[in-house]
Parts: structure tokens; sequence; C-alpha cells
């Protein structure tokens, strides 16, 4: 194998050092996509748009404060209309005034994972299927992210969060296993973060009612991790949940402090020489 130092540069995802973090960034990416954008004129190509929807989940990749609107534009997108056209445009709009933010990774002197889950009950009106959303933070750090639709419909809210607070267990564990493999192990609970009281309750609940048999696989795989230490369930108020922002449109100025929260920020002002 050959040293090639530092990364600059891997699967379309350009890596900058600074004295205080890693900005990871797509905007060569983002560029390409508005480039795309304006080769032809609106609303006559529908494939464009289609495409577009597209190539614009692989941007979230380092810019998660855009799921929401990219799901939702994606979710409509086969049957393309012009109201479509317009909140596409606006996304990209969005995406060509933010073109330089991406996400920072910083020193964090705390290796507790910490996760908060949120679900969008029978968000799609097509098949009423709910969404699962999820974030993990390793200490201060944002390092994984979800915003995908379940494959099952869920009868009530309660049964759509819990299913998301199964998906990010699940995600916990991995990562807990991960760094155990890596001897860094973790010695405390992950904690997961639910606005939902009814889904926080059932995760600590040993009885098992008869209204909540069709989730009963994901009830028990949870309980046990509760049970073992590695878990804990816990309510936060829907103000302090930051999966929300890829599950629903929020006012912006709740939109932008939940977006620093995930350190989606411009790379730092260049100091040097001042």
């Amino acid at each position: 194998m050959t040293d090639l130092g530092p990364m600059s540069y891997f699967l379309g995802i350009a890596v900058t050092r600074t004295p205080s973090c890693l900005l990871f960034s797509q905007e060569k990416y983002a560029e390409e996509i508005l480039e795309r954008a304006d080769a032809g004129p609106p609303f006559r190509d529908p494939t464009l748009y289609c495409s577009l929807a597209g190539a614009l989940q692989y941007l979230t990749f380092t810019r998660p404060d855009i799921a929401y609107a990219v799901q939702q534009v994606c979710l409509f997108m086969h049957d393309p209309r012009e109201s479509h056209y317009d909140a596409l445009k606006r996304i990209l709009h969005y995406v060509q005034g933010t073109i330089d933010h991406g996400l920072h990774l910083y020193p964090s002197a705390s290796h507790r994972l910490i996760t908060y889950t949120d679900a969008d009950w029978g968000g799609c009106p097509d098949t009423r299927r709910s969404s699962s959303d999820y974030c993990c933070f390793l200490g201060d750090n944002l390092i994984s992210w979800s915003s995908k639709r379940q494959h099952t419909l869920s009868k009530s809210s309660a049964e759509a969060e819990y299913r998301g607070v199964a998906n990010v267990v699940f995600e916990a564990c991995w990562y807990r296993n991960l760094l155990l493999e890596l001897h860094c192990p973790l010695r405390l609970a992950t904690i997961v973060y639910c606005n939902d009281v009814s889904a926080t309750y059932l995760s600590g609940n040993p009885v098992q009612h008869q209204r909540t048999k069709h989730v009963e696989m994901d009830i028990h795989f949870v309980r046990e991790k509760v049970a073992l230490g590695e878990v804990r369930v816990l309510h936060v108020p829907s103000r302090y949940q930051f999966a929300d922002i890829f599950t629903k449109g929020l006012p912006r100025e709740l939109f932008l402090d939940f977006r620093s929260t995930l350190s989606v920020r411009p790379p730092p002002a260049m100091t040097a020489g001042v």
C-alpha cells in the first residue's frame, strides 16, 4: 500500500483540516448539481428534475440539514407537477446560498454516544407509511444520521415512534461493537432521546399489552438492551428534539439552531496574516 498523506478528497467529499476542526464538504458536487439545474428550460424536461432530486440525496452525506426537504421532493417526483419543480428550485436556491457549508468535526473530551430519534406518523399521502429519522453524536460530533421510510404501516404514532427507537438502538449497538473492536469501548450507556412519552414508557415497561403485539420484536430488542445497561431511553421536549429537522419543516430560528447543533456550518474564518 502507498501512503498518500493526509486525506483531502474521498468519494466526492472534500476534507479540509484546520487547527480547530475537520471540515467535510461537497461544495464541488453542489456546484455540479446547480449547473445541471441551469442546463435547460424549466418544466420542459421532467426527467431532469427527477434526476436532480435523486442527486440531491447524495448531498445530504455532508448536509443533513436539507434531508427533510430533499425527502419530500423525492417523495412526490414520481408524478412531477409544477409545484414540485418550485419546491426543488427553492432547495437549489438554498444550496446555492449555503454552498460552502459542510460538516465540522471537533476534538471532544467526551466519548459518550447520544442519539435522537423521531418519526413522521403516516407522512406519505399515498401509502400512509411513516418515516423514521435519527441522528447519532459521539461526544460533540455528529457521526451518523438517517431519514428513511418505514417498511410497514403503523397504526399509531407511538408505534411509529417506537420503530424509530428500535432503528436507532440497532445503529447504536453497531457503533458500540465497532468501538469495542477499535479498543475504545464505551463505558456508559447510550442515551436515546425520544419526544413520545408512550414510546419512552414502553422501553422500560415489562408488561406486554395486547395492542403492542405487532411491534413485539422491536419492544423486546430495545428492552433487552435497556436491561443490559447498554441503552437508556429518555424523553426530550420537542424544542430540543434535533431529529425534527429530518421530519418536518421548522421555523427559521429553530431550523438554524438545529443546523448549528448538527455542526453544519460555513468554513472557519481565515485569520492568517491579520
